[in-house]
């Protein structure tokens, strides 16, 4: 339908649509680039005071008291406590001026209230964000950062023909973080390692042991002999001293000449193992304690053969564990959809074994498939 000029709206109508329609802009601007404190402080003064007078002297229906809602949410995205402090006076004593304009028998109680409720919000938003050190939006660029050196941990080194990978880590609840990650290397693009670990815990507090732990164990790909790399890593979880902080984790090391591999597992479902030549999944039993429970843990590690069209799936329990049901059962399934990779190739295979496995999952996921083809 097309409006005429008659139709559109105009005057007050149309100032409250624009400065509705800026308020998203202005937001994430701010976001990107945060004015100085002392300069946002006087800005936001300035729009409680503009809009007070704009009310008193246009239209109370335009910049009615609720409007002072916006500069205490702006203000706890931008400013700490004690400048936060001076513009909640500055707002009291708006809606101050604004209840003597209106009439105090005609004022609303609900915008009061919401202001209020507010102005509380956004002071205690202020207040955690000073309490960490980052006040203002630095707070989210921090945890934006985390996020993408956690992404680029996860990232596989490019194999030589005839080898293929791919990692798939998808967070509890579709959220940011997650407590499964990878950290990987290749050597002389001979000795390829990779190691899969699920950290325990969800969500912020798990992302970030995941991150302080994804740069110590990446740091051990390489320096340790195959055998020696589990030992490390628990040492080094044992010297943080978490309360009820530990890992499971998987490494695998392949000579990527020969097809030779080595398996160690610390607290971690079973790794499986497609056999071309079989044409069937069987299990690897690498087993021993989970990382940072026991200081003098032993850990034993398996050896094999990836020959031409063989594949190696190590995944976290959060692809085959479901409350009440038998772990073998999730593996079971997790097999099954294994084998309806066989004929059309593995290629895509982890994104589709996850969606297929665990796509409603309350836990992270985590998977790596790698497998040598034919070629």
């Amino acid at each position: 339908m097309t409006i005429t000029s008659d139709e559109r709206p105009s005057g007050p109508a149309q100032a409250a649509r624009v400065a509705l329609g800026a308020i998203p802009m202005l937001v994430t601007r701010l976001r990107r680039d945060p004015p100085p404190e002392q300069v946002a402080l006087a800005l936001l003064v300035l729009l409680a005071a503009v809009a007070t007078l704009a009310g008193a002297t246009w239209s109370a229906s335009v910049f009615p008291p609720v409007f002072m809602a916006l500069p205490l949410l702006l203000g706890g995205l931008v400013l700490q406590r004690r400048a936060f402090r001076q513009l909640a006076v500055v707002v009291g004593g708006c809606l101050a001026f604004d209840l003597v304009d209106v009439g105090v028998a005609r004022a609303r109680p609900g915008s009061l209230v919401v202001v209020l409720v507010t102005g509380i919000v956004a002071y205690e938003f202020a207040r955690s964000r000073e309490e960490t050190g980052l006040g203002g939006l630095r707070g989210d660029s921090v945890l934006v950062e985390l996020k993408r050196r956690l992404d680029l941990q996860g990232d596989l080194p490019p194999l030589p023909a005839p080898w293929c990978a791919e990692v798939v880590v998808k967070p509890a609840g579709g959220g940011p973080f997650a407590g499964d990650f990878v950290v990987s290397s290749l050597t002389d693009d001979r000795r390829f390692e990779v190691a899969l670990v699920d950290v325990s815990g969800k969500g912020v507090e798990a992302g970030t042991r995941a991150l302080l732990l994804s740069g110590a164990l990446g740091g051990l790909l390489g320096a340790e002999l195959p055998q020696d790399y589990l030992p490390a890593a628990n040492s080094y979880l044992m010297r943080q001293d978490w309360e009820e902080g530990f890992a499971t984790a998987v490494h695998l090391t392949v000579d990527l000449e020969s097809g030779e591999y080595t398996l160690g597992s610390a607290g971690h479902p079973p790794v499986a193992h497609f056999d071309a030549g079989s044409g069937r999944w069987g299990l690897d039993q690498a087993h021993g304690p989970a990382l940072g429970l026991l200081a003098d843990a032993q850990y034993s590690s398996t050896t094999g053969v990836l020959r031409p069209g063989d594949a190696l799936l190590l995944y976290t329990d959060g692809l085959v564990e479901v409350p009440g049901r038998d772990l073998e059962v999730g593996i079971d399934k997790l097999l099954g959809e294994a084998e309806r990779l066989v004929t059309g190739g593995f290629e895509g295979g982890g994104v589709l074994l996850v969606d297929r496995v665990a796509a409603g999952s309350s836990d992270d996921r985590g998977l790596v498939l790698i497998w040598r083809s034919h070629q």
